[in-house]
């Protein structure tokens, strides 16, 4: 009635903060690092930046391949630039991406917001094709970090990174409750991944934060006696590692893929490349955003019915043949 905006309590830092706070300490210690968005600085967190940095921070607006041809030009120049745009509509710099940034090798992070199911914005913004677009372009790096400190790392790794794109997605709002403002800067090695958790009989190989539903899943099959899978956190899906693929296609007859994205082309795509290449008779198997557009919708619930909650997981692995 009053018109006055009422405060919003989180249980956890969104990813969206993270971005904000970390891109701003890492531009304090490095005057080469700049920031650019199309027109979405409040959306994906860099007011403040764009407050601490008024010189180092460019809204294009709403053209994103200008975005990131701009950001390309300053890379080239020998700055560092972090250009965050929206999973979704990264698709429509896809031929900038290729030819501006990967075909020059030139040091672009790329920070793609709201990666994944979105909730209420629905269709239109889900930031489905991400994973299967730009892992078949040469030179690219990406990264889905499962928490908001492997978010921290991500970004420290991307300012120092020499040659890009290096891709960093993560999804829209509260991250997973990791201490991540105590925790120290630590680079993550491109094509290395985690075992999160010791199993049998199964492998569930994640990326991003649906490692903590994956390990939860595991949990409560491994409680009821059925079976008890094994946890891994990919971290990159360009390169993947391939230490943990060789160990997981040598130990489990079956791989269970786990992706925020659509299941054609990305995480469940390259698993299956490299099973039938390397161990033609390991049975892999995905989890993901199917092929169809998901109606919008609150954001656990379009996750429950894309099979993507423990519980669904769960209930796939146990009914596996």
């Amino acid at each position: 009635e009053s018109g006055e905006r009422i405060p919003v309590h989180y249980s956890a830092s969104r990813y969206q903060d993270v971005f904000g706070t970390i891109l701003c300490d890492l531009a304090a210690k490095d005057p080469k690092i700049v920031g650019i968005t199309p027109a979405m600085a409040s959306g994906c967190g860099m007011v403040s930046f764009a407050k601490a940095f008024p010189e180092r921070f460019f809204d294009v607006g709403i053209e994103e391949e200008h975005a990131v041809t701009f950001s390309a030009g300053l890379a080239a120049g020998g700055m560092k630039p972090f250009c965050n745009i929206y999973s979704a509509f990264s698709q429509r710099a896809y031929d900038q991406i290729i030819h501006d940034v990967a075909l020059q090798r030139l040091p672009v992070v790329i920070c793609l917001d709201r990666a994944g199911l979105v909730g209420e914005d629905g269709a239109t913004h889900h930031g489905a094709f991400d994973l299967a677009a730009y892992r078949s372009i040469p030179n690219t790096v990406i990264i889905a970090p499962r928490n908001e400190t492997e978010l921290k790392n991500a970004l420290y790794t991307g300012s120092l990174i020499k040659e890009g794109p290096y891709i960093i997605r993560y999804p829209r709002g509260m991250g997973e409750g990791a201490d991540w403002k105590n925790a120290k800067y630590t680079a993550l090695v491109p094509g290395k991944g985690e075992k999160l958790r010791n199993g049998k009989d199964v492998a569930i190989l994640c990326l991003g934060p649906l490692a903590s539903n994956a390990l939860d899943a595991a949990e409560a099959l491994a409680a009821e006696g059925s079976t008890s899978p094994a946890v891994y956190d990919m971290r990159y899906l360009k390169p993947l590692d391939s230490d943990i693929l060789e160990e997981v296609c040598r130990t489990y007859r079956t791989v269970v893929t786990l992706e925020d994205g659509c299941l054609k082309g990305g995480l469940l795509g390259a698993v299956a490349e490299y099973a039938a290449s390397h161990a033609p008779g390991v049975r892999v198997l995905g989890i993901g955003i199917p092929d169809r557009f998901i109606p919008h919708g609150k954001q656990g619930e379009e996750r429950e019915e894309c099979g993507m909650d423990a519980e669904s997981i769960a209930g796939k692995i146990k009914n596996l043949r």
